[in-house]
């Protein structure tokens, strides 16, 4: 009698199904068009390893977002980038000011590898807290970086500089006069009149507080808004609790101009995850 084997024959295995490639360029762009505000903020693009490959900003999101919507019009290297795009991120912003710092910080943390012009191209302007000097200058500056100060940049729009400086002036009364005009001064000048200057220059404010503010904006520069706000409120408070009221308004006139520049949440790139984050992903298919 033939002996029947027990073991069977190995299955051939069923070739696996090759997988999808996740889908990129203008059409995975155009997906999020329909949750976007006509608002300022910042946008990441992202490729299909989750690597961050250009960070950007703008003061309309949907207007900024709908212009990668097709690749005519762009050079190859954006092009390129559209192209490699496999998913977005957004952060809204209340003001011009707040996407600016924003996405500068962005670009230092990601370091994406086409925001390259904007990291080495020299003719891009920065903020310059300058140190050279016993009462520090704020001012934008380009070129080498070889005058000693705390430099926050590059930015890709001079006129957001400009603009975000001005502000920058009434949250934390910095003067922006070249140092010859201070040491010539002896009377307080028109900025300090209009409360964007607290005139070391003249003596309205000692070299030591005005120290205190440098320190305050170069806080705020770095990504602490909410620690530099925090401080300026509970100052403020302190200030009417001991009658006065004139300190208390100044107080809360930086606070005003501050918030200009940012609204409550931190523009600190570590804590982004936590700002109004929309339109993180999008499912293929």
């Amino acid at each position: 009698m033939p002996i029947k084997s027990t073991s069977e024959e190995p299955l051939e295995q069923a070739p696996a199904e090759p997988v999808a490639e996740r889908p990129t360029g203008p059409e995975v762009i155009a997906g999020y068009l329909r949750t976007l505000p006509n608002a300022p903020g910042v946008y990441r693009m992202l490729d299909t390893h989750g690597d961050v490959i250009y960070v950007g900003k703008a003061r309309s999101l949907k207007k900024r977002v709908t212009s990668y919507t097709r690749l005519a019009g762009h050079t190859n290297r954006i092009a390129r980038m559209i192209m490699g795009t496999a998913t977005m991120e957004f952060v809204t912003t209340r003001t011009e000011s707040e996407a600016l710092l924003l996405e500068a910080n962005l670009i230092k943390r990601f370091k994406p590898r086409y925001n390259v012009l904007l990291r080495d191209d020299k003719s891009f302007p920065y903020i310059l807290i300058a140190r050279d000097h016993a009462a520090p200058q704020i001012l934008k500056h380009r070129g080498a970086r070889n005058r000693k100060g705390d430099y926050f940049g590059p930015f890709a729009s001079a006129g957001a500089v400009n603009r975000t400086i001005n502000t920058l002036q009434r949250a934390f009364l910095l003067r922006s006069c070249a140092d010859s005009v201070y040491e010539s001064r002896t009377r307080p000048c028109l900025l300090h009149q209009i409360k964007r200057c607290a005139g070391p220059c003249t003596g309205e404010i000692s070299i030591e507080a005005y120290g205190r503010l440098v320190d305050e904006a170069c806080r705020f520069l770095k990504g602490q808004s909410q620690d530099v706000r925090h401080d300026l409120q509970a100052r403020m408070h302190e200030a009417a609790e001991r009658l006065e009221y004139e300190r208390a308004a100044e107080l809360r006139n930086r606070l005003q101009a501050l918030s200009h520049v940012t609204s409550d949440q931190n523009i600190n790139p570590e804590g982004v995850e936590e700002a109004d984050v929309i339109a993180l992903h999008q499912e293929a298919g």
